[in-house]
């Protein structure tokens, strides 16, 4: 009896054995198991990498997004300050014509001080100066004059208003005049 049993198990190893509807056990063939399943087991992998190589496009997008969002998230705060700045730049102009030290230097240090904060945030002053080439990607032309040299004939004559970026990004552009 034990080695009939043995015998039925190597026969078993290569069949497989299926009930049908009578209760009564059918044996098939292994092989079309053995396919069906290596395909349905693609299937299942091939479903998990798509899975998988979503999710890692989705944390990428996410932390490209909250890393932008925090680089900018000042940004309406030091809009505001902007035109402070510029007052700041006229006083210290104004104030430097009347020829007290004390007071220039107290000005010039507080200047100082809130440029220092404001770039610590990120802010960067646009550099264009007269002379420069008119780059309208750069700078806004808020009129044009007759240039007083040939050599200014299409480029920046005066620097109205400074321009400032935070990161990248532009977010007042300088105004400018320029030579016609």
């Amino acid at each position: 009896m034990a080695t009939e049993n043995t015998e039925n198990d190597q026969e078993l190893d290569e069949t497989t054995l299926e009930a049908n509807a009578n209760g009564e056990q059918l044996i098939i063939d292994e092989a079309p198991v053995e396919d069906l399943l290596r395909d349905e087991v693609a299937k299942e992998k091939d479903k998990f990498i798509r899975l998988f190589a979503e999710f890692e496009n989705y944390k990428k997008r996410t932390a490209k997004e909250r890393i932008d969002q925090f680089k900018t998230a000042n940004q309406d705060v030091l809009q505001a300050l902007l035109p402070v700045m510029d007052d700041f730049d006229r006083a210290l102009a104004e104030i430097s014509k009347s020829g007290d030290e004390a007071l220039v230097r107290g000005v010039e240090l507080i200047h100082e001080k809130l440029k220092g904060i404001l770039a610590q945030k990120g802010l960067e002053v646009v550099e264009v100066r007269s002379g420069d080439a008119f780059n309208a990607d750069y700078a806004e032309a808020i009129t044009q004059i007759p240039a007083p040299t040939p050599e200014l004939k299409g480029k920046i004559v005066d620097v109205i208003e400074k321009g400032y970026k935070l990161g990248d990004k532009i977010i007042r552009y300088p105004k400018v005049v320029t030579g016609q």
